[in-house]
């Protein structure tokens, strides 16, 4: 069985310039837990998830670090702290949406796709062509059913 026999057709996106208030509407009135981010041409850029989301609201803990003669020494990157910040403001999308994608063509087996959703810890794998345009999506239910045969 291969991704385009199992994915689904009706994907519901978003773009980089939505606001963060539109995924979590379309999050609770689809009843899904992430969903593709595409550009105006229908190219996948990114993925947003109810994580992303729930990250919003964490608590931002500054990075470790000790007082020496004056000066600051950082015991960690201060990089992950200051990206905490910006994701925890996020108004936008591409504020908010993960950029590290894993993806699958349309001619991929069901065990390729399962592979990376296990491997991956993740729960969607995005269908692209070619040109990265989103054809569709395969979510673990999606596995589930097909390994069911329903």
């Amino acid at each position: 069985m291969l991704a385009k026999d199992i994915m689904t057709t009706e994907v519901v996106t978003v773009h980089p310039d939505d606001n963060v208030e539109k995924v979590a509407q379309l999050l609770l009135e689809h009843h899904i837990s992430g969903l593709p981010v595409v550009d105006k041409d229908g190219k996948l850029v990114g993925v947003v998830t109810e994580g992303d989301l729930v990250f919003r609201e964490k608590k931002v803990r500054a990075p470790l670090f000790v007082m020496i003669f004056d000066s600051l020494i950082y015991l960690e990157k201060p990089k992950r702290f200051i990206e905490e910040i910006r994701r925890t403001v996020a108004q936008k999308v591409d504020e908010l949406m993960s950029t590290k994608l894993y993806t699958v063509g349309p001619d991929a087996s069901i065990e390729e796709v399962a592979t990376i959703i296990v491997d991956r810890n993740i729960n969607r794998v995005p269908v692209v062509d070619a040109d990265k345009r989103l054809l569709g999506i395969i979510s673990r239910q999606d596995v589930i059913r097909a390994t069911l045969g329903k």
